[in-house]
């Protein structure tokens, strides 16, 4: 959970100097006020988000405003908020990674319907599923070797590992 913090936080940072530099040539002056925007930002970022709290985009818009030292612009307000729904989306999935996925479920698909590819489909592998549906379980060897691969939990989720294993 800690990395995922670090790198939303990384991403913002990077999102937040991008959008307040506007694509200004860099001099050794604007590079010290940066590095103290950016130490700014950091710190009101992780005030922000302590105890595990979300960042809305309001108070991102907030922050960014604070340290930009003047209002944003319509278009960078809106470009935060595309962002912040991003970083959101993409906390959610790390957290919850394999979407949830369960080995118990994925070992009586293949049991019962393993011939047609189904539990590929599960597991987040369309491509193989289709293919395993067309050549029904590659006539009966894919459905062997991924019921072996399932029971041993070599065979896992697309996005990452089972919620619950056997």
């Amino acid at each position: 959970m800690q990395k995922v913090k670090f790198l939303l936080t990384g991403l913002l940072m990077l999102v937040l100097t991008i959008s307040l530099t506007s694509s200004v040539p860099i001099t050794d002056s604007k590079m010290e006020d940066l590095k103290a925007k950016h130490a700014k930002a950091t710190l009101l970022i992780n005030e922000a988000t302590k105890e595990g709290k979300t960042l809305t985009s309001k108070k991102l818009i907030s922050i960014a405003s604070e340290v930009k030292g003047e209002k944003l612009s319509f278009k960078e307000k809106i470009a935060l908020k595309i962002f912040n729904k991003k970083i959101a989306q993409l906390g959610a999935d790390s957290t919850n990674a394999a979407g949830g996925k369960s080995q118990v479920v994925a070992l009586i698909l293949v049991i019962l319907v393993g011939g047609l590819g189904i539990h590929r489909f599960y597991l987040g592998y369309t491509w193989q599923g289709v293919v395993q549906l067309l050549t029904a379980g590659g006539c009966g060897i894919w459905w062997l070797i991924d019921l072996i691969r399932i029971i041993t939990g070599d065979l896992t989720p697309k996005n990452g590992s089972y919620a619950s294993t056997l």
